[in-house]
């Protein structure tokens, strides 16, 4: 279980950093190669992006520390062995982690030659399985191999661009696990599309793939979808309903536009990823709930959290590890790749040949700025199927409309996450004469979430 040129990777995860300094120093000298983290946190994240082979970690540490690591290694990377250091005061610590899994412990202050042989002695023993080697015996794990797509609908998210190639690999890895999973994109980016891929390729593949967008359900009655009640508990609550958690028990939660829920929400759902369990409405009765969470937004949580607009416990629970999917602008190798996809499934859907792009469409495709993202493209594809004479679509089937000269986009610049959206959600409006409807089923997204989106951006008559 080694890594390219058959030298392990060891992750060291401490909060002093002369201690990582003396292990890297150690580790390096004695032929491994030491990945540094200086909380539990960030070497979950490094994880899910590095082949990793053995785990030397601390016991006490902010947040959820060495104990909390070792859960999650347990739970998500049970081929990787960890070591727990500690303390000679905190020894049964350190007995308590053997005991839950952990492959052995040295006390501080260490000899280094002797962690040396401790990793190795590890290594050796922990030979089989192979992290790229998926178990036999485990049939979801067999779905994918580190170098097999994922889904057969990868090709409607990309991956031709550098920058979404490396996304689609770390997709891939991740989605081998059930660890939670903080997706940022910004609005059409495909947040949905990758959760579901995370879904299908995941040991919970089997269970179901529940999707809440919490941008589009009214605070008031979050509570309930995600929850449940019982009859009684509220005016119209006439019989007792299972939540949306409840359903996701064995599959996948996906939490979307997790940006926008309440302080009230923010506790509950934080009391569930802690704890595992959920009360519905008005009940007394816990209830157990075993799924995977993924949540996605285009706002800026770090921000929030600075601002204390959302809980930093809350932030930390959720971004175990966290994705990015690179705006479309970003990534123009990617167009010819989602259009072909996208005209391949629009015109299976109508029951009509695949229709094909003109070189002069294909230009003006590859030119367009796209602030709407990959959902504006499909949407801009399935209007020019309607115009296009026969099954080709030239240029001029394409209602792509020419954004201002001063616009940032115009100009080749990045516009910030919340201005690309205000500024397509005005040309939506536009494009629709004012029709929220209309502007709504163009950008692909409910009716309640542009009513909501209008009130957050102050849209008003003026801007349309």
């Amino acid at each position: 279980m080694t890594t390219k040129l058959d030298i392990p990777t060891i992750l060291v995860v401490d909060d002093d950093e002369n201690i990582l300094q003396v292990l890297e120093a150690r580790l390096l000298s004695s032929g491994l190669n030491p990945l540094l983290a200086d909380r539990a946190e960030t070497a979950l994240e490094m994880l899910a992006g590095e082949q990793v082979d053995c785990i030397v970690s601390d016991v006490k540490m902010p947040g959820m520390g060495g104990h909390g690591l070792l859960k999650e290694v347990l739970a998500n990377w049970s081929h990787i062995p960890i070591i727990m250091l500690t303390a000679h005061g905190t020894i049964p610590d350190a007995v308590d982690s053997i005991q839950a899994g952990a492959a052995g412990y040295v006390t501080k202050p260490f000899d280094g030659k002797e962690l040396v042989r401790k990793i190795r002695s590890v290594l050796e023993e922990w030979q089989e399985p192979t992290p790229s080697k998926p178990q036999a015996t485990s049939p979801a794990t067999t779905k994918t191999s580190d170098t097999a797509p994922l889904s057969s609908n990868n090709g409607l998210l990309g991956g031709v661009a550098p920058s979404m190639a490396r996304f689609m690999e770390l997709l891939n890895r991740v989605a081998k696990s059930t660890v939670t999973v903080l997706l940022f994109g910004e609005s059409g980016t495909g947040k949905e599309k990758a959760a579901r891929i995370l879904h299908d390729a995941s040991p919970r593949a089997d269970g179901s793939c529940v999707i809440v967008d919490c941008g589009s359900t009214q605070p008031t009655l979050l509570e309930s979808e995600l929850f449940g009640h019982i009859k009684g508990s509220f005016t119209h609550a006439v019989k007792d309903k299972k939540g949306l958690i409840e359903e996701a028990d064995g599959g996948t939660l996906f939490l979307d536009e997790i940006g926008n829920i309440s302080p009230d929400m923010q506790t509950r759902l934080l009391r569930f990823l802690q704890e595992g369990t959920i009360r519905r409405v008005g009940d007394n009765t816990e209830r157990s709930i075993a799924c995977r969470v993924i949540a996605a937004t285009n706002a800026d949580l770090p921000r929030m959290v600075a601002d204390g607009e959302f809980r930093e416990d809350l932030y930390y629970r959720l971004k175990v590890v966290t994705l990015t999917i690179p705006p479309l602008r970003e990534r123009a190798e990617d167009i010819p790749v989602l259009a072909e996809g996208f005209l391949t499934e629009l015109c299976a859907a109508q029951d009509r040949p695949t229709a094909r792009l003109t070189d002069a469409a294909m230009k003006r495709l590859m030119t367009h700025p796209w602030p709407g993202n990959v959902r504006e493209l499909r949407n801009t594809l399935e209007a020019a199927l309607v115009f296009c004479q026969g099954d080709v679509i030239d240029a001029d089937d394409l209602q792509i409309e020419a954004l201002p000269a001063g616009s940032t986009l115009s100009q080749g610049a990045s516009l910030s996450l919340e201005d690309n959206e205000r500024e397509t959600i005005v040309r939506a409006l536009k494009a629709s004469g004012g029709i929220k409807k209309d502007a709504a089923d163009q950008l692909g997204i409910s009716r309640r979430a542009i009513h909501y989106k209008i009130k957050k951006y102050g849209i008003g008559e003026s801007d349309i």
